[in-house]
């Protein structure tokens, strides 16, 4: 079979078509035949070495993470057979191949009808999306501010939102294409965070300030949102796209102000329960169409590095989708 890996730290170039044997899955695991994979952006980041890898350290050779859309060909022991040739979806860290092993535990089962972006998204990118909104506590009729709304979780977390009955919804993204694309995704305003005043024309739309700000940029603009926050707001950070981690002074939370962050990885160890309930919830969302994902491209996976670029270019409205 194929498969993506990077043996060296670098630009998109890296990243190396190679063969490799049919993986046997073992005790509890399955083999999927990937039919779509949709790419994450933590992995430009990874691939280059840059600072927050640390926090997901593997040694090289390295493979690529994604959410992989496909058909159960086989499965191993203690696995249940019945599985075989079910349509599903599952987070793999080793993503970029035409065959996935995957933990049978961890499969969502996909419905035929519906399609393979908006079902690439049920592994990581709507259950992430879901679970910063119930992190920032958010209520019906509050004002939420979505950083990167554009992207493939932001877009949903603009969705989601207004499902669970945000007043207003206020998106944020760097050119005028993008903030069309969250506005027709639900937003009723949209600001371009690269211009120098966006906390003010956010102010003026929000002249009591945001409730709940969803921000997985980090660096300055996580610091300049904080002053966006209303009395008893909260701020969810769960990512740090621009590649600074950063740090956040307590006495800029004196004002009635709360960060906190997110990691599904954290809240399914905290409580598996409560999200095995909310990917429930969010199958039944997309099952009547009401949350949607967006596919921007969907690209070989021969030209992975293609992938990476368009990736990097900040480009995308919505999902990159890989096809083996």
């Amino acid at each position: 079979m194929r498969r993506i890996r990077y043996h060296s730290y670098g630009g998109p170039e890296v990243l190396t078509l190679e063969e490799a044997p049919v993986p046997v899955p073992e005790a509890g695991q399955v083999l999927i035949r990937a039919e779509a994979i949709g790419a994450n952006f933590v992995d430009t980041q990874l691939r280059r070495g840059m600072a927050q890898a640390e926090l997901y350290s593997r040694p090289l050779p390295r493979s690529l993470t994604g959410d992989v859309v496909g058909t159960v060909e086989a499965v191993g022991p203690n696995a249940d057979p019945v599985l075989i040739g079910q349509r599903i979806a599952t987070a793999s860290e080793d993503a970029f191949c035409d065959l996935v092993l995957a933990d049978a535990q961890h499969l969502v089962p996909v419905p035929d009808r519906l399609d393979a972006g908006t079902a690439s998204a049920l592994p990581m990118a709507a259950p992430v999306a879901l679970g910063v909104l119930r992190a920032g506590r958010l209520t019906r009729g509050e004002t939420v501010l979505v950083h990167s709304a554009a992207g493939t979780i932001g877009h949903l977390a603009v969705q989601l939102a207004k499902i669970l009955g945000a007043g207003r919804v206020i998106a944020t993204a760097g050119t005028a294409a993008k903030l069309d694309f969250a506005r027709a995704h639900g937003a009723d305003t949209g600001v371009n965070y690269t211009d120098e005043d966006w906390p003010e024309q956010i102010r003026a739309a929000a002249p009591g300030g945001v409730d709940v700000v969803l921000d997985a940029v980090g660096g300055e603009i996580l610091h300049r949102s904080l002053d966006v926050l209303a009395p008893y707001g909260r701020l969810v950070t769960y990512g740090a796209a621009s590649g600074e981690l950063g740090s956040i002074p307590v006495t800029s939370l004196f004002a009635l102000r709360s960060v906190t962050g997110f990691s599904l990885l954290a809240a399914h160890a905290a409580d598996a329960e409560r999200t095995a309930r909310e990917l429930a919830e969010l199958t039944e969302y997309v099952t009547q169409g009401l949350l949607r994902t967006a596919v921007h491209a969907r690209l070989p996976l021969t030209e992975s590095s293609e992938v990476h670029r368009l990736l990097e270019s900040r480009a995308p409205l919505g999902r990159v989708l890989v096809a083996p």
